[in-house]
């Protein structure tokens, strides 16, 4: 694809790009990175008749270990389709798995706020999302603490101006807000904030049909309107090993009903919940995938849903999570190899265990991503601002990933050979032998716009950096979300409709809110 201006509905889209020194934007280069294809061969990590066996094994362990799932209707929607039932194991046959499997969509087009902020979810696409789901936000300034609605908000807004992130995420959990009122507090700050497609909890029935009845006024939308499309997504999470739980049964069925978009994630740590194999942990969760996928497809047939896996080890010698190590890359191939057998869009994770943004939180968050790249990833979680294992989210960390993943962006461009490019008649018939190519007319033409311009890394020399204040990457960050602090939001949504949005938390607030589903 060709990145072009990106300049829409006035928003500051572009302003995610800088110098250096300060991160701030240049007025003549401004790229769109929406609707990214992902530019890199696909790598394996089994054999095409090792992925199928793994395949085949997963399909035995559902019909002959079966599932647990706690909610007794997600049991009976399973038995009216034919299933065993005992208690509360689920014995699924392949048969059933084959029919879901073949009305589950292979491309998703996923409604944002503003068309062109939609988002297609199939393979050989790939969208970014920031690190989520953390108990604890971090950042130089204020220190580690737990997760607040101040710090939901601005993780909001900083995640926004990146333009990189197609979609959104959960990002921290807002300890400071009361859980039977914490959905309203997060869908509104999503819908006044940003207009990327949203993600939406699923803590029970009660607050998912509240979520989506306020992503209905924020949107404008009926309930046929809004049952035609997927409008938002949350994730689902199985318990591994082989258990569905009651509000994660409960929302994969929910989001189905209504058109929306379920993406199912096993967790599955290599050594702790999984065998300490890659097949086998992959096995495991591929098996649960399939459980899950196949309720969302006897909820309502067509109803979209993505493929997850979110597959590391545990540090055998703490039993702590590891992230961006050899076998987190080798079950994200592997993972890409299920996927792909399956044809279904998937969402796979980066991260790291660092405690603070250092070489090691690079290093594996790179790694995590690459791994995620070369298996072909439609939807990459954590790519940015994970720490701990995902305890915290850095406001420097989102920042320094940003930079990576920009210029993953910037690849996923290509590079063009035409004859200008070549630059036979304005760059090499211009220089004489032992000459140099700065005032060249080419360069004179792309000098500003040719390479990506950092946001926080610093090219300068020793000197100049040191006189500068010899500042490195984490501190160079915290001035560029500072910035973006300092800017005045802009509505995502228009008065009248958040107008009536609050109008309803308050109605729904008054009735006692909606206290998350166990």
């Amino acid at each position: 694809m060709t990145l072009t201006a990106d300049r829409t509905s006035g928003r500051r889209a572009g302003r995610r790009r800088g110098s250096g020194t300060d991160g701030a934007a240049p007025t003549d280069r401004s790229t769109k990175y929406r609707q990214l294809r992902n530019p890199f061969p696909i790598m394996s990590v089994f054999s095409d008749d090792e992925a199928a066996n793994m395949h085949e094994t997963a399909l035995q362990m559902l019909e002959e270990l079966g599932m647990k799932v706690l909610l007794p209707e997600a049991r009976q929607i399973y038995a009216a389709a034919g299933a065993r039932v005992e208690n509360e194991m689920v014995y699924l046959g392949r048969e059933i798995v084959a029919a879901a499997l073949e009305t589950a969509p292979r491309s998703i087009r996923c409604h944002a706020g503003a068309p062109t902020r939609d988002v297609i979810l199939e393979l050989g696409a790939l969208a970014f999302q920031p690190g989520a789901g953390a108990p604890h936000a971090t950042d130089l300034k204020r220190g580690r603490r737990p997760g607040s609605g101040r710090d939901f908000k601005e993780y909001t807004r900083i995640s926004h101006h990146f333009d990189v992130f197609q979609m959104m995420s959960p990002s921290v959990e807002p300890q400071d807000i009361p859980t039977n009122l914490r959905h309203y507090f997060t869908t509104l700050a999503q819908m006044e904030l940003t207009d990327k497609f949203p993600f939406l909890f699923a803590r029970g029935t009660p607050q998912t049909l509240d979520n989506f009845e306020m992503l209905k006024i924020a949107r404008g939308l009926d309930d046929d309107a809004f049952r035609a499309g997927a409008h938002a997504y949350t994730i689902i999470n199985t318990n591994s090993p082989r258990c569905l739980d009651i509000p994660m049964a409960q929302g994969l069925i929910d989001f189905a009903r209504h058109g929306q978009l379920s993406i199912v994630t096993p967790f599955t740590l290599m050594g702790a919940m999984a065998p300490i194999t890659v097949a086998g942990a992959i096995t495991l969760s591929h098996a649960e995938c399939l459980a899950a996928i196949t309720l969302t497809q006897l909820a309502r047939p067509g109803a979209p849903v993505c493929y997850g896996t979110f597959t590391s080890n545990v540090d055998m010698k703490s039993g702590a999570p590891a992230f961006g190590t050899p076998a987190h890359f080798q079950a994200s191939l592997a993972a890409g190899q299920m996927a792909r057998m399956l044809g279904l869009p998937w969402r796979s994770a980066a991260g790291s265990a660092s405690n603070l943004n250092d070489v090691q939180a690079a290093n594996e968050n790179q790694l995590g991503l690459w791994g995620c790249l070369l298996a072909g990833a439609t939807v990459i979680i954590h790519s940015a601002g994970w720490l701990e294992g995902g305890l915290s989210v850095s406001y420097e960390k989102i920042v320094t990933d940003v930079e990576v993943l920009n210029m993953v962006a910037e690849l996923c461009a290509g590079a063009k050979a035409g004859l200008d490019e070549i630059g036979f008649a304005n760059a090499l018939s211009h220089v004489a032998p032992t000459g140099h190519f700065f005032a060249a007319p080419q360069t004179m033409e792309r000098y500003t716009t040719e390479f990506y311009p950092p946001i926080v890394h610093d090219y300068a020399n020793f000197g100049t950096w040191t006189d500068r204040g010899a500042k490195d990457a984490s501190t160079r960050a915290t001035a560029v979300w500072e910035r973006i602090l300092a800017e005045e939001p802009d509505l995502a949504t228009p008065p009248d409709r958040l107008n009536a949005l609050r109008a309803f938390i308050e109605k729904r607030t008054a009735e006692g809110g909606a206290p998350p589903e166990s």
